[in-house]
C-alpha cells in the first residue's frame, strides 16, 4: 500500500484501497475514455471526505495535486466518474435516505443512495421524484445531481435542478457548507465570514455583479441545459443568494456533495399513454409544437426512430411481436398524461388524438397498466442496441445528448441522418422529443485507428451543427471530459472565461475532478480514449441510456 493509502486508512473510518484489481474496476465508467485512479477510498460520513479534501488541498499548497473523483454506480457517459488521483466511492456506505417528511414529500439523501431505492420508498408514501434517468434503477442521486439529470418526464417537470432545495457541501479544503436560498441579510452574513466559504461568496458575487451581460449568454433557448454553470440561477433580483443552483451539475468540480435535500411530487399511477406512428419529420415537429401549447400537456413525449426499431426487430424481434407491425414508422413517439384529474386526463387524450387525425397519423391509445407497459417496452428495447456486439463493433457514446429549441427537431434529426451516412455508419436514435433531446449511438471498433479517428471527426461535426441550431451540446448527461472540449464554441470565450474563473474561486489548486467541465481540450482526451468500449460494471442491471 502506498504512503498516501497508509495516511488516508489511518484517518479514516472508511476503507482505502489501492489493489490493482480495484484500480483497474474504477478506470473506466460508462464513458469511451479510461483513466487509472492512484487509490480508491470509500467514505462512512461527511468527515471522511472533509479529512480527504483537508489532506489533498494541503498537499496541493505544497505543490503536489492529487485529483479527488466523486463517483456513483458509474453509469456517467461523459467520463466525469474517472480520475487519475483518488477515486471516492460513495454507495459502499453512504446511501441512505436521511429523512422523509410524510406529510411535505421532503427528503433528505446522501448521495450514494441509487434513484431506484429513492422512488420505491417514495412510491410508499404516494410520492415520486419525476426526473428519474433510464439508469435510475442503477444509478445514485449524487451523480444525478452532479449532471443535472432528467428523463422520460422531464417534459413536463424539468430537471433534478427544479427540486434540489439545499445542499450540504465538502469545499475543496474540507470546509463543509450548507446551500439554501439566502435573503440579503443572510447573504450579508456570508459575505462576511473570514472562512473560505466567505472568499467565495465575496469573490462570486463580485463576479456576478460585474459580468451580468456575459451571465445572461448561458441561457440558451433550450428546454434544459447542463453544460457549464448554472450561474444565471443563482442571484435573483430580490437580492436573494443560492448557490445550489450551481453545484447542480457541476459534476464534482466545484464541491462535493454529501447530503441532498429535494422536493417531491405526489404520484399518479393511473397515466393515459398515446403511442404515434409517424412517417413524416416535418409533420413530427407540427405535433410536438402543438404538444408544447397544450395547458395540462403530457408528461412525457417519448421518440423511437425506425432504424432502432429495424434493429431490434432484426436481432430481437420477440421485443416487438404484437406491439408493433412492418413497416415501421420513421419515428415512433409515446405520448403520456399523468394528471391527476382523470377529467383533465381524458380531455388532454382527446386533443392529442383529434391532432394526431388532424395530421393523418396512426395512433394507439393504452389507459391499462398491461397494454401501456407493452409499448413502453419498445422504449426500453434501446437495451438491445447497447449491450449488442458483432464483429467488435459496439454502440458507443459520444455524441449522444444534445438538445436543441422544438423548432428546429426536424433539422436536427435529418441532419444527423445525413451525417451518418456521410461517415458510412449505423445508429440508433431516442430521446425525449418533447425536448428537442435525442440520444443516438454509433457503431464503432474502438480497436481501429481509421474508427477512432472517425469518431473524432464525427464528434466536431456534429456538436457544430447542434451549435449552429441554437442547441446546447449537454441537455442532462453532463459535459465531463468529453463534452466539455465544446464549451468555449458553445458560449464563446469570453463566457467561457467567466466559466473558468468560477473554477479559479471553488477550486484554486484543481484538487477537484481535473480535467472535467472545465480546462478541457480535445488533445487531452485523445489518448484516454479505450481501445475496446464496454459497460461491464451495469450487466447486472442491463444498461440503458
Amino acid at each position: 500500500m502506498s504512503k498516501v493509502a497508509h495516511y488516508l486508512q489511518e484517518h479514516l473510518l472508511g476503507e482505502v484501497i489501492d489493489t490493482p484489481q480495484a484500480r483497474k474496476y474504477f478506470a473506466t465508467d460508462s464513458s469511451i475514455f479510461t483513466v487509472t485512479p492512484s487509490l480508491v477510498v470509500y467514505p462512512r460520513n461527511e468527515n471522511d471526505i472533509r479529512k480527504v479534501a483537508r489532506f489533498t488541498w494541503q498537499l496541493a499548497e505544497r505543490g503536489r495535486v492529487i485529483p479527488i473523483t466523486a463517483r456513483g454506480m458509474g453509469s456517467n457517459q461523459s467520463g466525469a466518474a474517472i480520475g487519475s488521483g483518488i477515486v471516492m466511492a460513495f454507495p459502499a456506505h453512504m446511501n441512505r435516505i436521511v429523512e422523509l417528511d410524510g406529510k411535505t414529500g421532503v427528503v433528505s439523501v446522501e448521495p450514494g443512495l441509487t434513484y431506484g431505492k429513492l422512488q420505491q420508498t417514495l412510491y410508499t408514501h404516494g410520492r415520486f421524484l419525476p426526473p428519474a434517468p433510464a439508469t435510475s434503477e442503477y444509478s445514485t442521486l449524487g451523480g444525478a445531481i452532479a449532471s443535472d439529470s432528467s428523463g422520460e418526464k422531464s417534459v413536463k417537470y424539468g430537471t433534478i435542478r427544479r427540486y434540489t432545495k439545499g445542499l450540504r457541501v465538502v469545499l475543496a479544503n474540507g470546509e463543509v457548507i450548507e446551500t439554501k436560498r439566502l435573503n440579503k441579510r443572510e447573504l450579508s452574513k456570508k459575505l462576511g465570514l473570514a472562512t473560505f466559504e466567505g472568499e467565495i461568496y465575496r469573490s462570486l458575487d463580485t463576479l456576478l455583479e460585474e459580468n451580468q451581460d456575459k451571465v445572461s449568454g448561458l441561457q440558451l433557448g433550450v428546454s434544459k441545459n447542463s453544460a457549464g454553470y448554472a450561474l444565471a440561477d443563482i442571484k435573483q433580483k430580490d437580492g436573494s443568494f443560492d448557490l445550489t443552483p450551481l453545484f447542480v451539475g457541476s459534476q464534482g468540480t466545484l464541491g462535493i456533495i454529501s447530503e441532498a435535500t429535494l422536493d417531491t411530487e405526489l404520484y399518479n399511477p393511473t397515466t393515459t399513454l398515446i403511442a404515434a406512428l409517424v412517417d413524416d419529420l416535418g409533420v413530427a415537429e407540427e405535433i410536438l409544437t402543438e404538444l408544447s401549447k397544450l395547458p395540462d400537456g403530457p408528461s412525457s413525449v417519448e421518440a423511437v426512430d425506425g432504424q432502432l426499431l429495424n434493429f431490434v426487430d432484426q436481432y430481437s424481434p420477440n421485443q416487438l411481436k404484437g406491439v408493433l407491425n412492418k413497416p415501421f414508422p420513421k419515428l415512433l413517439l409515446l405520448i403520456e398524461f399523468d394528471n391527476f384529474s382523470p377529467r383533465v386526463q381524458k380531455r388532454m387524450a382527446k386533443k392529442t388524438e383529434k391532432l394526431l387525425s388532424h395530421y393523418q397519423v396512426s395512433f394507439q391509445t393504452e389507459t391499462e397498466e398491461a397494454g401501456q407497459q407493452r409499448l413502453w417496452k419498445v422504449r426500453h428495447a434501446t437495451a438491445s442496441v447497447l449491450a449488442h456486439s458483432e464483429n467488435h463493433l459496439k454502440a458507443v457514446p459520444f455524441i449522444e445528448d444534445a438538445v436543441v429549441p422544438l423548432d428546429r427537431f426536424q433539422e436536427l434529426l435529418g441532419s444527423i441522418y445525413a451525417l451518418l451516412a456521410k461517415h458510412h455508419l449505423q445508429a440508433a436514435v431516442w430521446g425525449q422529443a418533447g425536448d428537442g433531446n435525442l440520444h443516438l449511438q454509433p457503431f464503432l471498433d474502438l480497436a481501429q485507428i481509421g474508427d477512432r479517428q472517425k469518431l473524432f471527426r464525427l464528434m466536431d461535426e456534429y456538436y457544430a451543427l447542434v451549435i449552429s441550431l441554437g442547441g446546447s451540446t449537454s441537455g442532462g448527461h453532463g459535459d465531463g471530459r468529453i463534452r466539455g472540449a465544446y464549451l468555449a464554441k458553445l458560449y464563446g470565450d469570453d463566457v467561457y472565461a467567466l466559466l473558468d474563473k468560477v473554477k479559479q474561486i471553488f477550486d484554486p489548486y484543481k484538487t477537484l475532478n481535473t480535467g472535467v467541465k472545465i480546462g478541457v481540450k480535445i488533445e487531452d482526451i485523445k489518448p484516454l480514449l479505450r481501445d475496446e468500449y464496454a459497460n461491464d460494471q451495469l450487466w447486472d442491471h442491463l444498461p440503458r441510456f
